[in-house]
């Protein structure tokens, strides 16, 4: 038995946010706690407790909730806006409950009303989940071995997960496996059960502070009241794909901001004009305005994407169906690959117009460049451009899966 990673897991007392405008405010108020210390979060890969229960019992974990269990069930637009608003100020903080969300949709999706008032009550509470989803020794991102078994009355899970991000900080963890039918199955089981053990073995070069480690489960027990359908997700049109891909996309997009911001704050405050310039201030460099202005076009439309793609989602959540589910997953790729692509430029940008001085060690930029790099490696862009083409030229949809 392995031993699993110590963490303080503190009893939630959230706050229950109401509205879509109350979760904006609420993510500028807890964005600016989280900006403080994200630099020092980064080089330290430590998150204190309190930070995580600031964030979670602020209500903002609770938004995606539907109303008729007690939530704001806010809409899609608004949940990307909260995302890439916390992401701004940390990138990594604003992607621990992006894999929550997606779990709260699966529950949404196919939960029984037992289960939705159960688990969606957690959530108000303020309760963490996290995710136990993808493996990294298959031949793809869909090659699962974890195995489910029924046993007694209940069920079994044995198997090795990784990339699962939030899992130190967690109350819950939504663990995916197989049945004998390799029918795609989501348990949620309490961090300290019996059998699950979280490795905190993150330590990619880029947002560092996501606790996406190793869960090992080893004769772990499950009650059937706990586990989900999820495979069902994707036997019909349903929003799961879309969903998940915009809250990654708004993850990339406040990477950007916080990327700009440092820029426009170095150019003005440190930055020296080149000597062909002829000016007295950085900020008066012609070349250097031409390419700030093209950096925060760039991002503007990326946001304004993001936003349409969330109002396409919202168009078809009442009743998905091929049609509906297409657009939203075409609306999603458009944004995505913007807010790809800016992240990664914008976050480049900084040393350029920047200089030498912007890499010194203390400002800890190059942050901006690594949660960039890593975070969009979440699935290839060059794919969405596919699915776009493919669609233009031969009406062809795009698949049904997380990533599309």
């Amino acid at each position: 038995m392995s031993v699993s990673a110590a963490y303080p897991i503190n009893r939630p007392a959230a706050r229950v946010i109401r509205d879509d405008a109350e979760a904006i405010r609420v993510a500028e108020q807890i964005a600016e706690l989280l900006q403080a210390g994200a630099a020092e979060r980064d080089l330290n890969r430590q998150v204190p407790v309190e930070i995580v229960d600031a964030y979670s019992n602020s209500g903002l974990w609770g938004i995606s909730v539907p109303r008729e269990y007690g939530g704001a069930e806010v809409s899609h637009a608004t949940l990307a806006q909260v995302i890439a608003i916390i992401s701004a100020a940390d990138p990594s903080l604003g992607q621990i409950p992006q894999n929550h969300y997606c779990l709260l949709e699966d529950i949404r999706l196919q939960g029984t009303h037992e289960q939705k008032r159960f688990f969606f009550g957690l959530v108000l509470e303020g309760h963490r989940f996290a995710n136990a989803l993808s493996e990294t020794g298959g031949k793809n991102v869909q090659d699962i071995r974890t195995r489910l078994v029924a046993d007694g009355d209940g069920y079994r899970i044995d198997g090795r997960k990784g990339y699962c991000t939030g899992s130190l900080y967690a109350h819950w963890l939504g663990v995916l496996a197989l049945d004998e039918a390799d029918r795609a199955h989501l348990a949620f089981v309490p961090r300290e059960s019996a059998g699950l053990s979280v490795i905190d073995d993150w330590d990619s070069i880029g947002q560092r502070t996501t606790s996406s480690g190793t869960v090992l489960a080893e004769g772990l027990r499950v009650p059937a009241f706990h586990l989900f359908p999820t495979y069902r997700s994707y036997e019909r049109p349903t929003q799961a794909g879309p969903f998940a891909q915009i809250t990654t996309a708004a993850i990339d997009a406040g990477i950007a901001r916080a990327a700009l911001r440092d820029t426009i704050a170095f150019v003005r405050e440190q930055a020296r004009p080149w000597i062909d310039a002829g000016v007295d201030k950085a900020s008066e460099d012609p070349l250097t305005i031409i390419q700030v202005g093209a950096l925060d076009i760039r991002l503007e439309a990326a946001e304004a994407l993001l936003e349409r793609a969330g109002r396409v989602l919202d168009a078809g959540k009442a009743a998905p169906d091929e049609d509906s589910v297409a657009a939203a997953s075409l609306a999603v790729a458009r944004a995505k690959v913007l807010t790809t692509e800016i992240a990664i430029e914008a976050s480049n940008k900084l040393f350029e117009l920047g200089g030498t001085r912007s890499t010194l060690r203390k400002h800890n930029f190059d942050r901006h460049w690594r949660n960039a790099r890593v975070h969009t490696l979440h699935d290839p862009v060059r794919w969405k451009y596919h699915v776009v083409g493919n669609w233009l030229l031969n009406g062809a949809r795009p698949p049904r899966h997380d990533w599309s």
